[in-house]
């Protein structure tokens, strides 16, 4: 009696293990269904910014130095105030270049009537051309000599390039300058631009027209540039691109520190940043087909912080697994117990 107990006990035992073992394998090889959430993918507002250091530059800025050495007989160069273009701000001792010209001027006039008097002569064979042509080439370097005398005396005289904001006074009336003296500065401070540099990964962000917020630590207010320019090539040491933009609301002075944020709002396929799983050398989402679990290689874009750009790998109705990933291998049997809407 005991030996039959004890066979059919070692019956159901064996009958436990193979049921416990069969259970095994079929969750093994996923024929049990793993419950997970999942979102569809589709084109969604994906919002992302960076913030970059930027430098204020005047639109126009010049140093005023003289083209020529001289004495300073006259200086308009007053601390800090506003000048129009074409100002007259220095004018160096010219009296030497004046003689000259006067000089030649004179000369000029005797020319002009042997000329004048050997062309009469000319008409009458009175005179050889050779001699007429020497007092004609005469009358012609004397006026040659003039002009010259001229752009030497445009260069004694120093006036604004254009309307800005002059600087400090750094010489005094009497003065004896060289090109070398610097007298002063002139700077447009109504119309400044700024200077950033943005890696290549973001390079969609800088795009001519793009309005960016600027902080400056001199104003508690957000001011507002436009991109005018972008460098044509990425820098190949840095691997980053050098934007400019111009200030359109609000105003700081030039050389100021500043930051500067590129926002960008566009439509695209995005998922949740616990979806992706990273690996050495690439990126997988695990997409449910046919009730089934395929890990998909996927390439990534921008991120921010809960949501990343899918740039390849992903389309549109695809649908992807938000949680539960780890109980899941590839192929293996998967149930939607909820699709979550991506905020």
């Amino acid at each position: 009696m005991n030996g039959k107990k004890s066979k059919g006990a070692v019956i159901l035992l064996f009958l436990l293990i193979s049921c416990n073992t069969n259970n095994k394998e079929q969750v093994s090889k996923g024929k049990q269904p793993v419950f997970v959430d999942v979102i569809v993918a589709g084109n969604e507002n994906f919002s992302s910014n960076i913030e970059v250091n930027g430098t204020v530059l005047s639109n126009e800025m010049v140093e005023l130095h003289p083209e020529i050495s001289g004495r300073l007989i006259y200086l308009n160069v007053p601390d800090g105030s506003s000048v129009s273009a074409g100002t007259l701000l220095a004018k160096i001792n010219d009296a030497d270049l004046q003689a000259q010209k006067e000089q030649l001027k004179i000369q000029l006039d005797m020319a002009n009537r042997t000329e004048k008097r050997l062309f009469e002569l000319l008409g009458v064979n009175g005179v050889n051309q050779a001699d007429y042509d020497a007092a004609l080439s005469q009358v012609n370097t004397l006026k040659a000599n003039i002009k010259v005398l001229d752009a030497q005396l445009d260069k004694t005289i120093i006036r604004a390039p254009f309307s800005g904001q002059l600087g400090l006074r750094q010489v005094s009336p009497g003065a004896y300058v060289t090109p070398q003296t610097l007298i002063g500065t002139l700077a447009q401070t109504d119309k400044v631009k700024i200077d950033f540099t943005v890696p290549e990964t973001y390079a969609l962000f800088a795009r001519r027209g793009n309005s960016v917020l600027i902080k400056a630590s001199s104003s508690e207010e957000n001011l507002i540039a436009t991109i005018s320019a972008v460098e044509p090539q990425i820098n190949p040491v840095t691997r980053n691109i050098k934007v400019r933009a111009v200030l359109t609301q609000g105003s700081i002075l030039p050389g100021a520190f500043v930051k500067v944020l590129l926002d960008q709002n566009r439509k695209v396929i995005v998922v949740p940043t616990n979806a992706i799983i990273p690996d050495a050398f690439l990126n997988q989402v695990v997409v449910v087909k046919n009730n089934k679990a395929v890990f998909t290689t996927v390439l990534t874009g921008l991120r921010n912080s809960e949501k990343v750009e899918i740039t390849s790998g992903l389309e549109q109705g695809d649908t992807i697994v938000v949680s539960g990933m780890l109980f899941l291998r590839p192929d293996g049997s998967v149930k939607v117990k909820r699709a979550k809407s991506l905020k």
